[in-house]
């Protein structure tokens, strides 16, 4: 994807990054490359994605694994809109000055959920830090229209910071999602460069504090590695990511979308991921994802089952 809007020329997709010298794509490695999307079930996710107008992060995102989620019928809904307030270095969803909520969004994804029949959905959101609360009322009116449409299907949100927003988190731990995940991203030495609006501390108690209203809800957060960081931050992020009670984390290889965004330092060995695995299950999660293709969202409703007997394998670990 390029660096502008499709279909527009003029419009820049990433405004902020427009003055930024450009970073050469690296070719990336045999085990990182997937087949391009296709088919026929891609083809009626697509579909019905446009028909209620809805965005999801495959897209928006360029995950590398859209191929294979939306031929499987599994698409993560992005709410609050498609424009991002802030600018990360990483991230390929485009920024500026977003649009007015969609009054019929929740309703729409709980409709999409229904009719994709899901059992486990995942839904995240661009930051908006113009509203006053962050999207969360968004968030938990979402929530409730999903367990209205298809109240067997479990629920997993992929959260904002919330920054500066009193109350927000409360707001939307109140809608009990199964699943609360918010993304540290990267360790903190490179939070300047790579993730410039949020701060990591804010995202620690941001997770340590939903365990504090609701024990019984999973946490869970993510790392992109790949962007320059050393093996000894990765351990020290796990180390906060357990003193703030999180469940399970993920790891997967930062891929860069256009030559505006942060340059990929290396590509990390599936061996390397495997150790952080190791690591991680050592360190006291109940699970790590940790490979070259891991994202927040993938294979999310498999590792939810697996969470639930990890939890009761432990009993009395919340």
């Amino acid at each position: 994807m390029t660096a502008f809007a499709i279909g527009s020329p003029a419009k820049l997709r990433h405004p902020e990054k427009a003055h930024k010298p450009d970073n050469s794509i690296q070719r990336k490695p045999g085990w990182i490359r997937v087949k391009a999307p296709n088919g026929q079930e891609y083809d009626e996710t697509r579909q019905l994605m446009r028909g209620l107008k809805l965005n999801t992060v495959c897209e928006e995102a360029a995950c590398p694994n859209i191929g294979e989620c939306w031929t499987r019928k599994h698409a993560t809904f992005m709410i609050l809109g498609s424009i991002c307030t802030r600018g990360c270095a990483f991230c390929n969803v485009e920024t500026g000055r977003p649009d007015q909520l969609d009054p019929h969004e929740p309703d729409n994804v709980g409709e999409a959920v229904a009719q994709l029949k899901l059992s486990h959905v995942v839904v995240t959101s661009v930051d908006r830090d113009d509203l006053a609360d962050g999207g969360a009322a968004h968030f938990a009116r979402t929530i409730r229209a999903i367990r209205a449409a298809s109240p067997g299907t479990t629920i997993e949100i992929l959260t904002p910071d919330f920054q500066k927003k009193k109350g927000a988190l409360e707001v939307v731990v109140e809608a009990r999602p199964d699943v609360f995940n918010h993304n540290l991203e990267t360790a903190p030495r490179l939070y300047p460069r790579v993730r410039p609006g949020a701060r990591y501390f804010t995202s620690l108690q941001l997770l340590s504090r939903v365990k504090e209203l609701d024990p019984t809800i999973f946490t869970k957060s993510g790392l992109m590695v790949g962007l320059g960081e050393t093996k000894e931050e990765v351990g020290q992020v796990m180390d906060d990511l357990r003193a703030a009670d999180v469940d399970f984390m993920t790891i997967g290889q930062y891929l860069q979308p256009t030559p505006k965004h942060a340059a990929v330092d290396r590509f990390v060995t599936p061996e390397e991921f495997e150790s952080y695995a190791t690591l991680g299950r050592g360190k006291g999660f109940l699970m790590v994802a940790s490979t070259p293709l891991t994202r927040s969202s993938y294979h999310a409703g498999t590792d939810f089952e697996k969470l639930q007997r990890l939890r009761l394998a432990n009993r009395g670990h919340f």
